[in-house]
């Protein structure tokens, strides 16, 4: 048996890196998937991987700027499957790699809004269907840099903290409810994006000097992230409420 098996979760940002990566650990694991994102080729195609490889998910297109696409997706989630036992909210846009004072205020807003509030939106219509079905786990992706600063990422820096200070406020709440809330913080992982960047000869010595950083010398793959994503999710987890769980190489202990 598996450690989620027959359970409902929903996993959004899935049309690529780590989401795309996780979605095929929870599916391995046995979760019944909806898979979510704004890009919906590349969704409709993470889905289709997890089918391929015998697991069970379907793609549902949503924007998650919108409070209303957030709510008719964890609707769409208990209509299908009853009910709704875990999410992994993963979506998210990039830093814009510029120092703080040449950060346009749209840049910056964009950054809030879908690394930071389209997480509490998420929490709170996941939330309500929890409850009514018995409870549930929810992960959130924050990241390394949600507890150190970088250069050139003020925005994104501080939305990732904010989603640390959410997810254990969340947790805070609906824990003694039966909902716990816990947060996952990958260090540099070698999604598509990475390895085209590093292989930049332009960046390269940045990307080695950054390799460095993580005490095991290497990036992380993005399975690894799903492997601690499905164990937040389940019940072997049950005691772990509010917590930020490093899986980053050991970026954050050096």
């Amino acid at each position: 048996m598996g450690a989620l098996d027959g359970k409902a979760i929903i996993v959004t940002g899935a049309a690529g890196g780590i989401g795309a990566a996780a979605a095929l650990v929870l599916a391995a694991a046995g979760a019944r998937l909806v898979l979510s994102d704004v890009n919906a080729a590349s969704g409709e195609a993470a889905a289709q991987a997890v089918r391929d490889a015998g697991g069970e998910a379907v793609f549902v297109a949503a924007d998650l700027a919108s409070e209303e696409a957030i709510a008719a997706l964890v609707a769409k989630t208990v209509q299908m499957y009853g009910r709704l036992d875990g999410a992994f909210n993963n979506a998210g846009v990039e830093q814009r790699n510029k120092p703080l004072d040449e950060l346009t205020l749209d840049e910056w807003d964009l950054a809030i809004r879908i690394d930071l509030t389209a997480v509490f939106l998420c929490i709170k219509h996941q939330v309500k269907a929890m409850l009514g079905g018995g409870g549930g786990a929810i992960v959130n992706t924050a990241s390394s840099l949600g507890q150190v600063g970088l250069a050139g990422a003020s925005e994104y820096c501080a939305a990732k903290h904010g989603v640390i200070g959410l997810t254990r406020a969340a947790g805070a709440d609906y824990g003694a409810r039966g909902v716990r809330v816990n947060a996952v913080l990958p260090g540099i992982t070698a999604t598509p994006m990475i390895e085209r960047l590093s292989g930049d000869p332009q960046l390269a010595a940045t990307f080695e000097r950054l390799k460095l950083r993580h005490s095991m010398h290497r990036f992380g793959q993005p399975s690894e992230i799903g492997d601690a994503v499905v164990w937040l999710l389940s019940d072997q987890a049950s005691f772990v409420n509010g917590a930020t769980i490093a899986v980053d190489g050991g970026y954050l202990s050096i």
